[in-house]
């Protein structure tokens, strides 16, 4: 009988600091500008959010998706398997799922592709920090 596996807080919490550090740069200086163009946002608007709310929500919903994707892979995942893995998730899993939405909600391929290409390179790093952290 198998035992179910608990993942390292530790290690879920890096995870998810590091999807931060990368969103950071992704929706900032990388596309922070195309993406807000294609979402139709003004700077007003931005800075009228309530930053507490969508940074901590963001955060817990990041520590969510880390540690179900390190249960995912289990204890000790070869480096190559989790970052594959992490790769496949975020295009395959979230892009996909964010490329139904676009359709339906009749978004552009560049918006499509600002997004997705985040969550790819997410859930790679999900899969770095899991694949090399034994």
């Amino acid at each position: 009988m198998e035992t179910a596996f608990t993942p390292s807080l530790l290690k879920v919490l890096v995870a998810a600091l590091a999807t931060f550090v990368l969103g950071g740069l992704w929706y900032g200086p990388l596309f922070g500008k195309l993406w807000q163009r294609l979402v139709g946002l003004s700077d007003e608007q931005l800075e009228s959010a309530n930053k507490a709310k969508v940074f901590g929500l963001s955060f817990v919903l990041a520590f969510i998706a880390a540690y179900v994707f390190a249960m995912l892979l289990g204890p000790a995942p070869a480096p190559a398997f989790a970052i594959g893995v992490g790769a496949l998730a975020g295009l395959c899993w979230v892009g996909a799922s964010f490329g139904i939405n676009d359709l339906f909600e009749q978004r552009s391929f560049a918006l499509w592709a600002v997004n997705a290409g985040y969550h790819t390179l997410a859930f790679t790093l999900f899969g770095v920090v899991f694949g090399l952290w034994h």
